[in-house]
């Protein structure tokens, strides 16, 4: 089950919603026994945790207070079926029963031949006001019977719809507590699959790397006994030559296929690390691991590199600034984490880079990226870098440009080209976790997406951290 959030209201809304429960409860003219009731029933409500003992609660209290006896029945979603869950007389059910025919799921109270039968409401939604916009049993979670009926009076009768209204409220909200909980369980019992399922077998890559890397030099000494071999025994020279040519095309190949599984798996190993730490999962957020490094050199040229093929198969150029090669900034943040702000800047830059014909009448089609000092940006004496990641292309549109970072939001122009529309809501979010901001503005050429963080202080020396 879960719960529409209500939209959020100012304080003065709040009070006059306040101001309609004072008049509306001096109509209600309850007896000193139902305000009592309700007094104990919203203590003892909060004092017990389990259902069971709420369900004990619900109806010992008409018992106690009133002198009614009632059961109460809720809706099994598994049966589809109303079932008995407690008895004022039996007490709990061990196993739920089906409900008798008289009692049925209704928007409305009804009498039967010996009781006042009245619906427990679900927690009403924004979207579910009205009868009839979702199914009965979606609206309605159960039916609390009261009895006997000779000694319920009117007024009775209107607290009893009162009373079975506080009854769903206060299930509702249980149940979505305890969805939660089961949620955070799961979760935290995934972290730790993740770790020993994941991670930890993932370092085994490490050892077939080296067992590659032993076998290509098996290769290089094949190789080199080849030559020996010809040198030695005069054999036929072409054949020689060829089968040398072959041995150190394959140790080449070999070579760069060991390279690019050495910088996937570093990669890989860097994203899963910086996305499944225990903390994220602990704190319920990302957790940052900030240490010292150099940004296009440990961030940028890795994550580049990672793409520069996918680039040139779509015919774009990559413009390299010269400004961040040759001076490089360092900074505090978390590499893996940053890592994937750009890898997700540079796959939105594969997918959408398109051509264009510049002033000049040349057709251009590029990303570039770079860097720019900003002064007193983020106040006087608090200067920024701006990190610009450019592509050549059509403007996005301006109701674009203002939800572009919106999670799951994706362009008119996007949808032919396969995405989920997260990857900019999760550059916001880490980018805005290292204290700064991110956005998007279009240029003269094309778009250029951006991300703003503050430099630190000169005087400030921190410890890095492991």
């Amino acid at each position: 089950m879960s719960q529409v959030p209500h939209p959020c209201m100012d304080l003065q809304q709040i009070r006059l919603r306040i101001r309609e429960k004072q008049r509306s409860y001096a109509s209600y003219n309850l007896s000193p026994a139902q305000n009592d009731l309700l007094r104990a029933f919203f203590d003892l409500a909060q004092e017990f945790d389990s259902n069971e003992d709420f369900y004990r609660v619900c109806v010992a209290a008409l018992s106690e207070f009133l002198g009614l006896h009632s059961r109460l029945y809720f809706f099994d979603k598994d049966k589809e079926k109303l079932v008995l869950a407690c008895d004022s007389r039996k007490g709990l059910l061990q196993e739920p029963v089906a409900a008798p025919e008289h009692v049925r799921l209704t928007f409305k109270s009804y009498e039967s031949e010996h009781s006042l039968l009245v619906p427990i409401h679900c927690k009403p939604s924004p979207d579910t006001q009205e009868e009839g916009k979702q199914p009965l049993n979606l609206q309605v979670m159960g039916v609390l019977e009261v009895y006997p009926l000779e000694k319920i009076s009117q007024a009775d009768r209107f607290f009893l719809r009162k009373y079975a209204n506080r009854i769903g409220y206060n299930l509702h909200n249980r149940l979505i507590s305890h969805e939660n909980i089961r949620h955070l369980r799961f979760i935290n019992n995934l972290v730790m699959d993740i770790e020993h399922n994941v991670i930890t077998p993932n370092m085994y890559f490490k050892h077939l790397f080296n067992q590659l890397k032993a076998r290509i030099g098996d290769i290089d000494e094949l190789e080199k006994m080849i030559a020996g071999f010809k040198a030695a025994h005069g054999v036929p020279s072409g054949s020689c030559e060829l089968v040398i040519s072959k041995v150190s095309n394959l140790h080449r190949s070999l070579l760069e296929n060991h390279r690019e599984l050495l910088e996937h798996h570093a990669n890989y190993s860097l994203f899963l690390e910086s996305l499944f730490r225990r903390d994220h999962f602990a704190q319920g957020r990302f957790v940052l691991r900030p240490r010292k490094c150099s940004i296009d050199r440990e961030i940028v040229t890795p994550q580049l590199d990672h793409y520069l093929s996918r680039f040139g198969a779509r015919g774009i150029v990559v413009e390299r600034p010269e400004d961040m090669q040759g001076e490089e900034l360092f900074l505090r943040v978390d590499v893996g984490l940053l890592s994937q702000v750009y890898a997700n800047l540079f796959s939105n830059a594969v997918k959408y880079t398109g051509e264009i014909t510049s002033r000049d009448g040349k057709v251009r089609k590029a990303v570039a990226y770079g860097r720019e000092l900003l002064d007193d940006y983020f106040g006087p004496g608090k200067p920024a870098v701006k990190f610009n990641v450019f592509t050549t292309g059509e403007h996005l549109s301006e109701v674009e440009a203002k939800t572009v970072f919106a999670d799951g939001v994706r362009g008119e122009r996007s949808k032919a080209v396969p995405g989920t529309g997260h990857g900019l809501a999760f550059i916001k979010q880490v980018v805005e976790i290292h204290g700064g901001v991110a956005g998007y503005e279009a240029t003269e050429e094309g778009n250029n997406f951006y991300f703003i963080l503050p430099l630190p202080d000169p005087n400030d020396v921190p410890v890095d951290q492991a």
